[in-house]
């Protein structure tokens, strides 16, 4: 099954290649038609997001309540999951549904492509790494490759400065340390993998912020106000516990 995806992701990159003249070009186009495809997933998402913060404070008051009864914290949570028809992994499916793509990509700019395939002579060669490119062309000479690795980390980064910017308090330090941790690792990451896909990622990448700066924040911010409404509008629960009917003492004759 994987050898078919790859198989047919080249067979998908050579046709793009064929149709605009650039394997750079193509991987481009590719990652369009796949974020245009995942716009509703996204969306979908966006709203599972939404939800989940204005369900916080409740999931934190019941994991409170159980902290010392865990089976009845799992409980509890998949009770309170269910009454308000939340998935908590909603919110990653489209990173996960692309992953396949991204991994892919290292074998078929590896094995499955013309080794002069480049992206506008910008990069001399797709499956050349910025190291590579850095040991064969000398740090001038690869500017390109170090600028797209720089950009994999910035652009890994910018998502989380956007979602920390709604977010309060010790949350919005730790989504920021988080973020640079994460950029960090990406640039390092970046560095010794085919820079095709880097351009994937990317070009991806600068969908997905332009998308949320643009999009994303009013479906977001559309979904909690709908969701905090539905929470105010449900009639309040009240956990009745009934004590156990004991019986009288009778009178002795």
């Amino acid at each position: 099954m994987w050898e078919w995806f790859i198989g047919f992701l080249a067979q998908v990159l050579q046709v793009l290649a064929d149709l605009v003249g650039d394997w750079g070009l193509a991987i481009i186009l590719l990652t369009a038609i796949i974020r245009l495809a995942l716009t509703p997933l996204t969306v979908s998402s966006t709203r599972s997001t939404a939800r989940m913060q204005v369900l916080q404070p409740k999931m934190m008051e019941i994991q409170e309540r159980y902290a010392d009864d865990p089976q009845r914290m799992n409980e509890e949570m998949q009770k309170f999951y269910s009454e308000n028809k939340f998935n908590p992994l909603g919110g990653c499916l489209p990173v996960v549904i692309q992953m396949p793509v991204f991994f892919a990509l290292f074998t078929v700019l590896r094995d499955r492509i013309p080794e002069a395939a480049h992206f506008f002579g910008i990069f001399t060669s797709l499956a050349m790494s910025p190291s590579g490119a850095v040991a064969e062309l000398g740090w001038l000479g690869a500017w390109a490759f170090i600028l797209f690795d720089l950009a994999f980390g910035v652009l890994t980064l910018v998502p989380m400065l956007l979602n920390q910017a709604t977010s309060e308090g010790a949350q919005a330090g730790q989504m920021k340390v988080m973020g640079a941790v994460m950029a960090l690792m990406m640039v390092w990451f970046g560095w010794s993998v085919p820079i095709g896909v880097v351009l994937y990622y990317v070009t991806s990448s600068a969908w997905g912020v332009v998308q949320q700066v643009f999009i994303t924040r009013k479906v977001l911010e559309k979904a909690k106000a709908d969701e905090a409404e539905r929470m105010q509008n449900e009639p309040v629960k009240v956990d009745v516990v009934r004590k156990e009917r004991k019986p009288r003492p009778r009178k002795k004759d």
